[in-house]
This record gives structure tokens, sequence and C-alpha cells, in this order.
């Protein structure tokens, strides 16, 4: 009997280790989101107030890198140095974040707030603890790599990732602010559908495919056993593995896009085929990386140029909600058959969208 009730009764000091580690972690998570994206979208917004015009440029356009261009090794390093410049404080505050939580916070604590007893009120969750840190899909992934090794199941996971740039709030502002309502509507109803009901129904599927799929190892130091002296060394180790296996996956994805980036969106011009736009928009919208925001002067450029709404309504979605190089990154985490079905769900959720922006006029 003794021996249940210290099972069953973490020690005091672990206890205190842990709250004092969760504390810790929010503290880090907090200042580098002030750093990354609280401050500079709150400058963003009160311009745009102002201006309601949008400055910035799509990341294609700042790299010198033109519809038809054939693949070059300039057009590869210009976009990715620019969207290396546009994201790399969002990506450091991912990598320390993503690595703070592996070791600062107990793993049961951490699955207890994302686990529900349905997929779909996980998701829920996972979508609302996504919506503060409003990050891209790329810098997100490495913060749900680490929800994912730590147990948090597939619909979280999912919701958490896709969440991020999809229901971001201050996007949203922006595009209340320089864009037709249509397209804030159509971006809101159709973000929260896909983070929701397809975080939930590709949870169900990989789960009837496998019935351990939301099964992880126990690779956290649990409550009862949490000690935060040993937290630096687990902290150096995390944010090293995170290193080393996601950037160079990153860099390589975002090198690759650029050199044929001229390849990218042959998007009509008011005289094709509207049918071809759209299927390039799902396609390429669904593969190609973006900064946040990057959407919005993107899809304004090709409204202007004519593209129909189909296709705007479709990249408003396919854009920031995935792209190949989180998917390469997230693939062994969520395994690789969760990745392909996200993937395929932002590609039907882009054509709900387009079909929505196109009845709203």
């Amino acid at each position: 009997m003794a021996v249940q009730t210290v099972a069953a009764h973490p020690p005091r000091r672990a206890r205190a280790h842990a709250v004092v580690g969760v504390a810790f972690a929010i503290v880090i998570a907090a200042a580098l989101l002030l750093w990354a994206k609280w401050f500079p979208y709150t400058a963003k917004v009160q311009g745009l107030a102002s201006s309601r015009h949008w400055s910035g440029h799509s990341t294609l356009a700042s790299a010198g890198i033109e519809a038809g261009t054939a693949p070059s090794w300039h057009g590869a390093w210009s976009f990715t140095v620019d969207y290396g410049l546009a994201v790399w404080k969002a990506l450091v505050a991912a990598l320390v974040i993503a690595a703070a939580m592996q070791s600062l916070v107990p793993r049961g604590w951490l699955v207890g707030l994302l686990s529900r007893r349905r997929p779909v009120t996980s998701a829920m969750t996972g979508g609302l603890v996504s919506m503060p840190s409003m990050m891209c899909t790329c810098c997100t992934a490495p913060v749900a790599v680490s929800l994912r090794r730590c147990g948090a199941p597939t619909s979280a996971v999912l919701a958490y990732w896709m969440g991020n740039p999809l229901l971001n709030p201050a996007v949203l502002v922006f595009l209340a602010l320089v864009a037709p309502w249509q397209w804030v509507v159509t971006r809101a109803v159709v973000g929260v559908t896909l983070v929701v009901v397809g975080s939930t129904l590709i949870a169900r599927f990989a789960r009837r495919r496998s019935p351990d799929a939301d099964a992880v190892p126990n690779t956290t130091t649990p409550a009862e056993a949490f000690d935060l002296g040993a937290s630096p060394a687990r902290f150096a180790k995390a944010l090293l593995r995170l290193t080393l296996i996601l950037v160079p996956e990153y860099f390589v994805v975002v090198l690759l896009i650029g050199a044929f980036g001229g390849w990218l969106f042959p998007l009509s011009n008011g005289s094709g085929n509207q049918a071809m736009a759209l299927a390039a928009a799902l396609i390429l919208g669904t593969l190609l990386v973006i900064p946040t925001a990057g959407e919005i002067p993107l899809a304004q450029g090709l409204s202007v140029a004519g593209a129909g709404l189909g296709a705007v309504g479709a990249l408003l979605v396919t854009l920031p909600a995935v792209s190949l190089p989180s998917l390469v990154m997230v693939g062994r985490a969520l395994t690789w058959r969760v990745t392909i079905a996200a993937a395929g769900a932002v590609a039907t959720a882009g054509a709900i969208a387009a079909v929505l922006l196109t009845a709203l006029g």
C-alpha cells in the first residue's frame, strides 16, 4: 500500500521542480514570441490601419524570380536568403521553444493539456493553443515535432501545426485592413474547418489504419522523476538534435523551391484557362513555402493580374497551411501517411475556399 501511495503522489521536490520548469518554459516562450511576433505584428497593424495598403512584396518577387524563369543557382540562393531573412527570428524562437518543451515540461502535463476524450476536442484545443504563437508552417514544425515526441495526440498536433498559420489572428487583421471582406470570411471559415474537422478526420483515419497510431515512446521525463538540475543538459541535447535534423532539411528544400521558382504558379492572367489556374493554385500552393502573411501580396498581385476568384481563394488557404519543407520536417514524427493525408486535406480545403470565395464574389 505504501509503495502504491508513493507512486500515485509524486514527491513534493519533484512537483516543485516541475512547476518551476513549466514557469521557465512559459517565460522563455513569451519572451521569444514578444521579440519575434507580437511586437513586430503590433507595429504592422498600426501601420496598415493608417495606410490601408500592403507595402510588402511576395518572396518570389523580392528574390527576382519571375514566371517562366529557368531553374538557376542564383534564383535558388536569392530566394533562400530572402526567405531566411523574413523568418529567421521565428525559426530561432520555434527551435528554442520546442527544446524548452522537451526539457522543462513534464511529458504527462503537456499531454494532459492537449489530450481530450475525443479527437475533435483535442483538435479544438490544439487550434486554440496555436493562435498566440502566430508562426508560419515551417517555423511551427519544430514545435509540432516536439509535441508529438512528447506523446500529444495526432489530432491536437495537426491542429496546432496548421492552426498557427491559418488561424493567426494578426494575419486575419492584416486581411481585414487591406483586402475585401470576402477574403477574410473565406480564410476564417475554411481555416477553422480545416484545423478542427480536417485534423480530426486525419487522426481517425490514422487510428483506423493503425490502432496504436497515437502511441509514442516515453522519451520525456515524467513529473515523478523531474529534476530541474538536469534540464540544462536536456535542453542543450534537444536543441542540438532539432537543429541538426530539421534545419538542414529545411534549407535544402527551400533552396530547391527557389531554384524552380520560375516554374511556379503559371496562373491565368485573365485570358487563360481558369481551371488550370485553380489546379496550379491547389497543387503548388500546398507545396510552396512562404513567410507569415506572404500569401497576402501574392494573392493581391495575382488578383490584379486577372487571376480568378477561385485561384485567389485557394491560395488564401493552401499557401499558409503547409509547405513542402514543413511536410518534410514533420514527416517522421507524424508518420508519412498522416503527413500526406494532411497535404491532401489542405488541397481539398483550398478547393472549398475557391468555391466559397467565388460564391461570395
